[in-house]
């Protein structure tokens, strides 16, 4: 973490010696080792200091300011209570060490913290250097450990009257007003009205209670050192209890700036700066943490009150200033900013300012369409360029590599990402457009499929042996279902067996097209299996985990496609299961249970195909455009034919309807269940592929022997979509499903109007 310190100022000169006595007193010096002293530049209010010792380590200590200071100000032994009870919650704060109240010490109150070393701070809060992702990353991060601030129990971590609970807008322009009153230099008339306008115009849940900061900013969190997450809130000198939005207010202040208004450098517009998310985003990510709705019908009165309290803070360190004892040393500046503050804050006061609304056709979450765009970044940072060098870049260690950079892992799974399965429909559509890049962020079919089924079905032990590997992307998984000798279309001919052995089970029989067996990282299939003693035609079949390395497990041969290798997905293999032993506990759910977890797998990993399929023709088409833009025919460009202008035509058309119809599709999976959406699934699963074959022939057409060759990657599409239409049920199936579901569906429409 970035040091910002200078020798202690003169006014805030204390003891070391006595200081370093004490604490050696209370054990937190070792052998009465010697102390250094340095004061943190940053800090307006309560005074910071480093404390270091020879042998590395170090400390944090927070005093009041000397001299006669406003009623109620600077309370450090509130700073070291709520911290000390936040720490023993798990929250992120520093570890509180001792509250020192004998003044002999170093003339004031102070507390003592652990220092944290290895993190960073970000005092411009237009994130300088950083990339745009990671920009976003960072302010998700902090409006979602604001979100965790607010969801804690308070009563229970033993901070009953730490504040004044209900009420808390009403006392804080009370508060605010006596301070600023109190410090005044001279009168302000933008300030009084403004006071008398929030005095006014209260907002009407103003009994709400949670735990709040009071200065909830960026530069007062710090970050991992390498990854957008808070490892630690600072300055807690204005917590108390009360209505939390003002939290939110405060936080999001700076995205309402005005141009040109500095009052201190980590202070400024956030206008056009890229990566920052807009403040629809980041209530929409807090209020989704929270549980609770995204209007913010009062958010003005928040942004007022949030920008009259920086008034009176600007103020206070002004007057503090004057008596020579402020903690600042541009504390002189602040004299400027008073009135310029409360003229914009009563513009903000008389503006409509509600937050987001739910208008919109399938809007992803804001942190979906924070994860989103990181996905986009890093997509066309490291996948794309990979796939244009090589079609078979994906190789393992490759893969590995770009995993460990990006740090999005395992975005298919709700449980895991946070994100709904509309928000995860737009990532899967992104990822499409790279055949390898699912593999990027372990989404890669038919893992998804795996960890799903274990995530929603395994056992205890089963998630620990094979679904926590997965996450970690440790191993690789393959499904086998289909067989080589039976019409699989239909999984009730389904031939390989299974039979129970005492505490064992025993598999025979054949699979094909078991993606991924050949992956060296493979190490377990889950297998699709009949039990010959069961009568009922949809409870004969189990779902059993096998170890790849199982005796009688035999890899027989990859399977091509169109005649080439799809090593992409380490291949599809035929499997033979000869007398295969495993133990009972490895079956899933129980016994005949098959369908019913086959129907709950492919719900999900099917509208995933879908959306990727829906990236892979916005590539096509692309990659059509700049072909049709580039060569020329006959005297003109290709797109000057009418022919090709109607191809580009058709495939928006295809795609825009196949798009959103997929979308609905996630939304329904989202809102009503795998069950419900049945129709919408099984929609999806012959549109999309059909979409996606005929965008992508159009493309190869156009580009005509190039299409068919390895120069673009066309016609790896090509043979991807294509399968599509046979995998997981071919075409006609789904086709005959949902005319059963519409019919049933219109028969109960006739029966209603009866």
């Amino acid at each position: 973490m970035e040091e910002q310190t200078t020798p202690v100022r003169q006014q805030h000169k204390l003891s070391v010696d006595r200081l370093q006595r004490y604490l050696s007193a209370r054990s937190v010096l070792s052998n009465n080792e010697p102390i250094s002293v340095r004061q943190y530049s940053f800090g307006q209010s309560n005074p910071t200091f480093l404390i270091q010792t020879p042998s590395d380590r170090s400390y944090v200590l927070r005093k009041k300011p000397p001299g006669e200071l406003l009623p109620g100000a600077h309370k450090v032994d509130r700073e070291y209570r709520v911290q000390k009870a936040l720490f023993s919650s798990g929250f992120p704060v520093p570890r509180p060490l001792l509250h020192c109240t004998d003044a002999e010490v170093i003339g004031t109150d102070f507390y003592l913290m652990e220092h944290v070393k290895q993190g960073r701070i970000f005092r411009d809060l237009r994130l300088p250097g950083v990339r745009a992702a990671e920009r976003t990353a960072l302010y998700v991060a902090a409006v979602e450990v604001l979100a965790k601030l607010h969801s804690l129990d308070f009563t229970a971590m033993d901070l009953d009257g730490y504040g004044k609970g209900p009420g808390y807008c009403r006392r804080q322009v009370s508060t605010w007003t006596k301070q600023y009153t109190a410090a005044a230099h001279r009168d302000i008339p933008a300030m009084n009205q403004l006071s008398d306008w929030l005095r006014n115009n209260l907002p009407a849940n103003d009994n709400e209670v949670t735990l709040v900061h009071g200065d909830f900013r960026l530069d007062n969190l710090i970050f991992h050192p390498t990854e957008a997450r808070v490892i630690a809130v600072l300055d807690w000198e204005l917590s108390t209890t009360g209505q939390p939005l003002a939290d939110l207010a405060y936080f999001l202040m700076p995205k309402y700036w005005p141009e040109g208004l500095s009052i201190i450098n980590t202070m400024g517009s956030l206008k056009g700066i890229e990566g920052v998310p807009s403040v629809d985003d980041l209530i929409s990510i807090y209020c989704r943490c929270r549980g609770i709705p995204s209007a913010l019908p009062e958010l003005n009165f928040y942004l007022a009150l949030s920008v009259f309290k920086m008034a009176g803070i600007a103020q206070g360190i002004y007057a503090r200033h004057l008596l020579g004892n402020a903690s600042a040393p541009n504390a002189a500046q602040f004299g400027h900013c008073v009135e310029p503050l409360a003229e914009y804050a009563l513009q903000l006061a008389h503006r409509s300012v509600t937050g987001p609304t739910e208008d919109g056709l399938f809007l992803q979450t804001g942190k979906g369409r924070a994860v989103l765009q990181q996905v986009k970044d890093f997509m066309r940072q490291y996948v794309l360029p990979a796939q244009q060098v090589s079609a078979k870049s994906c190789c393992p260690q490759h893969n590995r590599d770009l995993l460990a950079q990006a740090g999005l892992w395992n975005l298919f799974l709700p449980a895991v990402s946070g994100l709904s399965q509309l928000d995860y429909a737009f990532i899967a559509e992104e990822t499409g457009r790279c055949l390898f890049a699912p593999e990027v962020f372990n989404c890669q079919a038919p893992d998804t499929g795996n960890m799903e089924v274990l995530h929603m079905f395994g056992s205890e032990e089963q998630k620990e042996k094979w679904l926590e590997p997965l996450l970690r992307g440790e191993i690789r998984s393959c499904f086998c279902m289909t067989e080589p000798d039976v019409a699989s279309s239909d999984a009730t001919n389904m031939e390989c067996t299974l039979h129970r052995d005492e505490d064992h089970y025993v598999i025979n029989g054949k699979k094909w097209w078991s993606s991924g067996a050949g992956n060296a990282k493979c190490k377990v299939a889950i297998v699709m299996c009949r039990i010959l003693n069961l009568f009922l035609r949809h409870r004969q079949h189990s779902m059993i985990l096998v170890p790849m390395d199982t005796a009688g497990v035999k890899l027989i041969r990859p399977l091509t496609v169109f005649g080439q290798d799809d090593a992409i997905h380490g291949g599809h293999f035929e499997v033979h299961f000869e007398n295969v032993r495993v133990p009972s506990a490895n079956i899933i759910l129980g016994e005949g249970r098959g369908f019913e977890i086959a129907q709950g797998r492919l719900g999900p990993g099917r509208l995933h195909h879908c959306m990727r399929a829906v990236g892979a023709a916005e590539l096509a088409l692309e990659l059509l455009c700049q072909r049709a833009a580039s060569r020329s025919t006959f005297g003109k460009k290709l797109y000057q034919h009418e022919v090709v202008a109607h191809w580009i035509a058709e495939c928006r058309l295809m795609i825009e309807q196949t798009r959103l119809l997929t979308l609905q599709a996630a939304h329904a999976l989202d809102t009503v269940g795998s069950r419900a959406a049945r129709k919408q699934i099984a929609m999806i699963k012959v549109a999309a592929a059909r979409m996606a074959c005929k965008v992508v022939d159009i493309a190869i057409q156009v580009y005509g022997g190039a299409g068919v060759s390895g120069d673009v990657p066309l016609a790896q599409i090509y043979s991807y979509v294509r399968t599509l239409r046979i995998a997981d049920g071919p075409d006609e199936v789904h086709l005959s499903s949902i005319a059963g579901l519409e019919l049933r569906d219109q028969l109960k429409k006739a029966k209603a109007k009866l």
